[in-house]
């Protein structure tokens, strides 16, 4: 049997990890891995999580299954998360899932269901799983113009024209906030404009809504989500704690449908519980109720949102800080885009060959793509980055 496969080629950011780890000089830096990090490089377990994974602990009497749809108090928790407290969900569903991608795998699934001629409308570029979780779903994939490298800004009047000649029917798939990997993101204006064509030209908004809290805060970090929410019909989105929650290993997500009207996402919830019934049966529980734990408690969510605030703040002084020292480095402007860019990734617009070159000469790790992780950067070498990335210019 298995000698019909051949090697499977290595992830390409997570054998940047072992070449790291193996990489013996002290003044190393890595850029890659899209981990948030403290100033002292640790990913570290936030305070609000410690304690409700300790009420978890002492409140718990079992481990048998919570359902397919997983825990009931972090669904709705993650609707008002994502659509306000006061927000009306009666036409929504969400279950929870393994993970952001995990959520992106269901929707990729039930889309397929729905519509299985339909055509999955990326961003150029965008993450890169994305397409490999659609087309492992069956789902037939295709790209818009979006990032313009030359000035580090968004494509937004070819997009806009790419997106009017996308049939209808078809899928288009966006960064809700925090695009990965350039950091570029689309205005509030700017998503009124995409949201009025989604609607004209009959096209199904699938959001991928990551980063929630580490571009412009909570709140606003969720803005495109309910501006769509005001003027689509119907929409996916998949969301994920990985990152503001920084329960990584422990895999936590949700999907989160929303139809034209409550029986019919009872209809397409259902459907989308069957895909995760085939897909894993059923959704981790452990840190999911942590975050439900935190989500219901005033004391334990006014903590955690006040240490998120802390990271994103971290995350734009570190942007402000980069950019300044590449302008003095490379007396120009050619990098100031970095501190208007959003989230844990922009990209420096350098070859693939400039990237090897600070691998191999200064020990800096970053993707093939020259993207880099914001959180990987230390505030006492800036300078020092900076300089580097100029001497490979």
């Amino acid at each position: 049997m298995f000698e019909t496969l051949t090697l499977a080629p290595p992830d390409k950011i997570l054998s940047l990890s072992v070449l790291y780890r193996n990489d013996p000089r002290a003044e190393k830096m890595d850029l890659g891995v899209g981990v948030y990090k403290d100033s002292e490089g640790r990913t570290l377990i936030m305070n609000a999580v410690r304690e409700a994974e300790k009420r978890l602990y002492d409140s718990q009497t079992t481990k048998t299954y919570v359902g397919m749809g997983g825990d009931d108090g972090f669904n709705k928790g993650m609707l008002k998360l994502v659509f306000g407290e006061d927000a009306d969900v009666s036409r929504m569903f969400a279950c929870q899932t393994a993970g952001g991608s995990g959520a992106l795998r269901t929707i990729a699934d039930l889309l397929k269901k729905a519509k299985p001629d339909a055509t999955v409308w990326l961003s150029d570029p965008t993450w890169a799983n994305h397409a490999p979780i659609l087309t492992a779903g069956g789902l037939k994939t295709a790209t818009y113009p979006y990032f313009d490298a030359a000035t580090g800004g968004v494509k937004f009047d070819a997009m806009v024209e790419a997106l009017k000649k996308i049939p209808a029917g078809d899928v288009v798939l966006l960064h809700g906030c925090c695009h990965n990997p350039t950091g570029a993101n689309l205005t509030l204006d700017q998503w009124a404009v995409v949201a009025d064509i989604l609607v004209e030209k009959g096209l199904f908004p699938f959001v991928d809504l990551a980063y929630q809290g580490f571009g412009d805060g909570l709140e606003e970090d969720a803005a495109s989500v309910r501006l769509l929410a005001a003027k689509v019909p119907e929409m996916a989105i998949a969301t994920s704690c990985s990152k503001n929650f920084s329960v990584y290993r422990d895999r936590v997500g949700a999907v989160i449908l929303m139809a034209p009207d409550a029986e019919r996402a009872k209809i397409a919830g259902s459907q989308a519980l069957i895909v995760t019934r085939v897909l894993y049966s059923m959704p981790p529980d452990h840190a999911a109720a942590a975050v439900r734990i935190i989500l219901e408690d005033d004391a334990l969510r006014a903590n955690w949102k006040t240490e998120l605030e802390e990271m994103r703040l971290r995350m734009l002084n570190l942007r402000t800080g980069f950019a300044e020292a590449l302008r003095r480095q490379s007396n120009s402007s050619r990098f100031d885009f970095i501190a208007e860019h959003r989230g844990m990734f922009s990209r420096l617009g350098i070859t693939e060959d400039q990237v090897n070159r600070l691998r191999e000469e200064y020990g800096i790790y970053m993707v093939g793509d020259s993207r880099f992780n914001v959180a990987g950067l230390k505030e006492d070498r800036l300078e020092d980055l900076a300089k580097a990335v100029v001497s490979v210019l």
